[in-house]
């Protein structure tokens, strides 16, 4: 296709060579048509145009080679979009893999209808972040692009220079499809079920069969609602006493290391929470506490008192449903969080900047200037544009000076000797600064800045000015631009998936704003849209790069709600003693190493340029660790021992041991498996492994059966990273 075509022509071409399909309006079938790249029709290369001047209106010439550059474009064609009011090239990712084996992603510049469900999409020929400085390779590559989490098909695509051979790669060729059982079968009988499943995964601790069947009856949205306003806790917390800095002498770990464990360590909580992941109720509210507390970052590392944290999380799962203004504002007065980045400590003479910096950095707006989807905004020079500076950081430290522990006795939970970590910091007044301050600068900005206090002669006067200036401050935070798609992106990345589609995060953004009654920071609707996304939802997700590795707590926590959580003897109900299990799986529950948390949300897998936080705690030790684990929990249980628990932890695989001894070829146990916990995307290799292992075990042995099938998808890849 090397001579020139008018606009007219091309599509005449377009529409000739390629058929294309849509879902009717009618069918609220929530999973989306895969996206079909045009390709030529004898080469198997991509059909593409260079340049821009297609979607100027000018002829396009036709290329079989592209020059690769931050300055060049091309013009690809993809058809079966079904595109919301709005959608655009930000919704579209297209990657070119070569013989290096790196992927890099590209710049969607502009996407334009061409005709009847084909867009013409605009792509700068250059990696979209930059590769550690490197510019893609001349010579043959495969170009692919990506959709709400699915993938497209393949093509070829000459840089540079024609010719040379590059294979598809195998997670192109061997991408997951939804299925039923081996014989055709859907085994639920529903519509739909994967999604729900992976629904599942993301509003809750985990599925099971109680939720699935709720939701099968009620549906998402209905769903959603009876969470909203579900009663929490489900479990109440545990009731533990404020303690001395000190241990006591009757509560030492030498003494009385129950007291201790008790008292001076997080273990009251990790039982509580994993009790209430296990079999608790409220899921949705306590999956998003647990998403706020990876954001607002606080840690056993530090805190010393398992009382301390309680509090703590409290607030996380009070406001998991409100506002988010409202949850700046309860956390920065918390004496945990206060304790942990030194707010207790900051006075007028002596501010501290930690708690400034990490408001801004990590809990708000982060280090840089971002557009409404979430992508970097960058100067004439193409750099990162910062969001603040160091003078920023020393104003807002002035701000925050003053909170101590609220020890008096009109503090409710006040114990004389000890400091209060249940009530809100309390100011002293005379520890506040009084001059003025200059903080957060943007367009429109909410009190960029606070003027010096002229008339503070009595405590009553700087207290109501202290008051005054740390809403002020708040305020100027929570206005800013940045927060929305900041924030959004990372719920979106706790919840949903890793590496969300800017259109995506813009979406979200845009109801973080505006809850559709005018409302900025409402919670409840932010998280009502990253469930209810169409990125979110559908039966199965075929993009390489999309979903999220599994935790260590979220993959206990799936599995013990899968096949329900019990005691080691399988008597009673686990008391939620798993946490120290998990430690050489890299996470152990409320105790994340900085304030950084477990892993940041921009981390990015060494040698490519795929942003996959999780895969931080992901390393020789600790893959070897998930394997032990796995393998203790399912053949052996967690046993109970002295200082961890009192009855251990144990899976009831009961309904997949019923399936082993039904069919002795293991195929309906497979089956069975492949649908609770694949929903359906089990790949054939795969599938024929596991199978083959099982039938190596004496089909008069169904519970050894099913335990080697369920450690063996578990401790699979393809289970390990929730799609």
């Amino acid at each position: 296709m090397n001579s020139r075509l008018s606009r007219f022509s091309l599509i005449l071409l377009l529409i000739s060579i390629f058929s294309f399909t849509g879902r009717a309006e009618s069918d609220p079938d929530p999973d989306s048509p895969a996206p079909v790249l045009l390709g030529q029709r004898t080469r198997g290369t991509v059909l593409a145009v260079s340049g821009d001047g297609f979607l100027k209106g000018v002829p396009g010439r036709g290329e079989t080679v592209f020059w690769p550059g931050p300055r060049n474009f091309m013009t690809l064609f993809v058809s079966n979009l079904d595109l919301l009011d709005g959608e655009g090239a930000n919704s579209l990712r297209v990657y070119l893999y070569q013989k290096s084996g790196r992927t890099f992603e590209l710049e969607s510049a502009g996407l334009e209808p061409v005709e009847k469900n084909i867009f013409a999409l605009r792509v700068r020929l250059a990696d979209r972040d930059g590769f550690r400085g490197q510019p893609l390779a001349d010579g043959e590559s495969i170009i692919y692009l990506t959709w709400r989490g699915l993938v497209s098909n393949a093509l070829k695509i000459n840089l540079g220079r024609e010719g040379g051979t590059i294979a598809v790669p195998d997670f192109l060729k061997n991408v997951p499809r939804a299925a039923g059982s081996a014989d055709g079968r859907n085994l639920v009988g529903y519509r739909w079920s994967g999604d729900r499943t992976r629904f599942l995964e993301q509003a809750t601790f985990g599925p099971s069969a109680d939720a699935d069947n709720r939701i099968r009856r009620i549906g998402l949205r209905t769903w959603l609602a009876e969470q909203f306003e579900a009663p929490s806790p489900a479990i109440p917390y545990p009731v533990i006493p404020q303690m001395p800095v000190t241990p006591p002498s009757n509560c030492s770990l030498t003494t009385n290391p129950v007291c201790y464990r008790d008292r001076y360590t997080m273990q009251p909580l990790q039982q509580w929470f994993f009790k209430e992941a296990f079999y608790g109720s409220d899921q949705l509210r306590q999956r998003t506490a647990w998403a706020l507390g990876q954001i607002w970052v606080t840690s056993g590392v530090t805190v010393q008192q398992s009382s301390h944290l309680i509090a703590y999380h409290k607030i996380l799962a009070n406001r998991a449903f409100g506002n988010y203004r409202d949850l700046m504002a309860d956390v920065t007065l918390n004496p945990a969080m206060g304790y942990y980045l030194d707010m207790v400590t900051s006075t007028k003479t002596n501010p501290n900047e930690n708690y400034p910096r990490e408001i801004l950095q990590l809990f708000t707006i982060g280090l840089f200037r971002l557009n409404q989807d979430g992508t970097l905004q960058r100067d004439a020079q193409n750099n990162p544009v910062p969001t603040y500076d160091q003078s920023v950081v020393n104003n807002f430290s002035k701000v925050f000076t003053g909170w101590t522990y609220c020890n008096s006795a009109e503090c409710p939970n006040a114990v004389p000797g000890i400091p209060n970590y249940v009530d809100p910091m309390k100011l002293i007044p005379e520890n506040h600064d009084l001059t003025a301050k200059t903080l957060l600068q943007y367009p429109n900005a909410v009190n960029p800045t606070i003027p010096a206090c002229a008339d503070c002669t009595t405590p009553e006067q700087t207290a109501a000015y202290a008051d005054a200036s740390l809403n002020m401050a708040l305020d100027n935070i929570f206005y800013h631009p940045n927060l929305p798609p900041f924030i959004s992106r990372n719920l979106i990345q706790q919840l949903v998936t890793s590496d969300p589609s800017p259109a995506y995060v813009q979406r979200v953004a845009d109801v973080f704003v505006n809850n559709g009654q005018n409302q900025r920071g409402d919670l409840k609707a932010v998280i009502r849209a990253i469930l209810l996304d169409p990125e979110a939802r559908g039966s199965v997700k075929t993009a390489p790069r999309y979903g999220k590795l599994r935790e260590p707590v979220q993959l206990v926590t799936n599995l013990g709600r899968l096949f329900p959580a019990r005691s080691w003897n399988g008597q009673t109900e686990t008391d939620g003693g798993v946490a120290s299990y998990m430690t050489k799986m890299g996470q152990t529950a409320f105790y994340p190493p900085t304030v950084f948390n477990y892993y940041p949300p921009e981390y990015i897998v060494p040698q490519t340029t795929l942003n996959a936080p999780e895969f931080q705690l992901l390393n020789t030790t600790s893959a070897i660790g998930r394997t032990n684990f796995l393998y203790t929990l399912i053949f052996e249980g967690l046993a109970p021992n002295a200082t961890d628990s009192l009855r251990g932890t144990a899976l009831d695989l009961g309904e997949a041991q019923s399936f082993a001894a039904a069919d002795a070829t293991g195929n309906q146990l497979l089956d069975y498996l492949n649908t609770k916990m694949m929903h359906g995307t089990l790949s054939a290799e795969h599938r024929a492994a596991v199978l083959t292992a099982v039938q190596a075990v004496a089909p008069t042995d169904p519970a050894l059966r099913a335990k080697t099938a369920v450690y063996l998808l578990g401790a699979s890849s393809q289970y390990q990273v929730q799609r």
